[in-house]
């Protein structure tokens, strides 16, 4: 161990701005967060629709809890796959306007299960620079070939999948970005998957929820159907506030999966209680549309303050809203200068995105007020003065 020398990196992290560290949550997520005793207006979570705390989800988690216990107490295919799953995999399949959906413990397993289950070496992966980690790693691992083109450059796209001689071509993009909050353009997208004969996945974590009129998310904002996207990944712990992911597409490619996903077949079950509680979440999902409405409202509320103090803003519609600034040392000062003020925003820096692009990375739930989002903004201001 003396030779890795681990102590010196972890200095050189921290030289560099680059130290992560965690802070300890003392209470529920909600557009405010107890961290260490002291509350903070919460603009850093992914709970884009306000669910994550909802009396009604929280009733079926505990409900579905005293039915089935805590653990599911082994993996789907031994006697881990409850009737909760199965239901919430139905309700998802209809949701998405798919024939089938299968239920991943995360959004990274999901990722790594579908890519490592459908192709392999002698294949091609054709993937965006800024897709995330999980479908990187995924390619990575599969053994296929893997191509990647400058973000949303479908000219160049296309260019690669013309000078591909792979008989098995798989395109793999988010559908938003989840960290410059704009949008793949899907429907290029599947025109150049149907001209050469690929197939197209999109993830589409930060969507769900978020998109489309019942919350379907980005391919049903732009009528996109099973055949034009045939693989389509989500998670469950950002729009719909629990825990977990799933992939929806054809019956053929949700049995290859059962049968090859190694991340489905070898861990253990999601708890049952989570399942029943994203049944509720799911439907409060589709039934409230005034948590998309009052997003919207509160992104344009917030797009057109930073705007007039002159902050540097990505051209995202969705409720990522980054704030470029520039540098490490940058990002981290306006955020310690935030919290400072009671405001949790992330501090996004180099490499997680890339050099001189790092940023403050600003999100928005339903369950913020104008209030809050006019403070955050006042708070902004006094960090671009002091």
């Amino acid at each position: 161990m003396k030779r890795w020398n681990l102590a010196a990196q972890l200095d050189a992290l921290k030289r560099q701005q680059l130290y992560r560290t965690r802070q300890i949550v003392g209470g529920p997520q909600g557009p405010q967060l107890v961290i260490d005793g002291t509350s903070f207006d919460n603009f850093s979570s992914n709970d884009y629709l306000g669910l994550a705390n909802h009396p009604e989800v929280i009733a079926a988690f505990q409900k579905a809890a005293s039915e089935y216990g805590v653990g599911s107490g082994s993996a789907h295919l031994i006697c881990g796959h409850s009737s909760e799953h199965h239901a919430l995999e139905e309700e998802l399949a209809e949701f998405t306007g798919r024939e089938r959906a299968l239920v991943f413990s995360t959004g990274y397993m999901a990722n790594m299960g579908v890519i490592s289950a459908l192709v392999t070496k002698g294949d091609a992966i054709f993937q965006d620079k800024l897709n995330h980690a999980s479908l990187i790693d995924g390619a990575r691992l599969s053994g296929a070939e893997l191509k990647r083109y400058s973000h949303n450059d479908l000219d160049r796209l296309q260019q690669l999948l013309q000078q591909s001689s792979s008989d098995k071509k798989l395109i793999i993009t988010d559908g938003v970005f989840s960290m410059d909050g704009d949008e793949a353009d899907v429907k290029r997208l599947a025109s150049l998957a149907a001209e050469h004969d690929a197939a197209l996945m999109i993830d589409d974590a930060h969507g769900v929820g978020v998109l489309g009129g019942t919350g379907a998310g980005l391919l049903e904002q732009h009528g996109l159907n099973q055949q034009q996207v045939p693989i389509l990944m989500a998670t469950l712990g950002k729009g719909l506030g629990t825990a977990g992911a799933f992939v929806a597409g054809s019956d053929a490619l949700i049995e290859t999966l059962i049968q090859r996903a190694r991340t489905y077949i070898f861990t253990t079950a999601m708890p049952p209680a989570i399942m029943a509680a994203t049944r509720v979440s799911l439907s409060l999902c589709q039934q409230e549309d005034w948590r998309r409405e009052k997003l919207v409202s509160l992104v344009s509320r917030f797009r057109h303050g930073a705007q007039q103090l002159g902050l540097n803003l990505m051209s995202s519609k969705t409720p990522i809203q980054p704030v470029v600034l520039g540098s490490n040392q940058a990002v981290v000062s306006m955020a310690a200068y935030l919290k400072d003020k009671g405001f949790l925003v992330g501090a996004i820096r180099h490499p997680t995105v890339a050099k001189s692009s790092e940023r403050l990375r600003i999100t928005l739930s339903a369950t913020h007020t104008e209030s809050q989002v006019d403070s955050l903004l006042s708070a902004l201001e006094g960090a671009m003065r002091d």
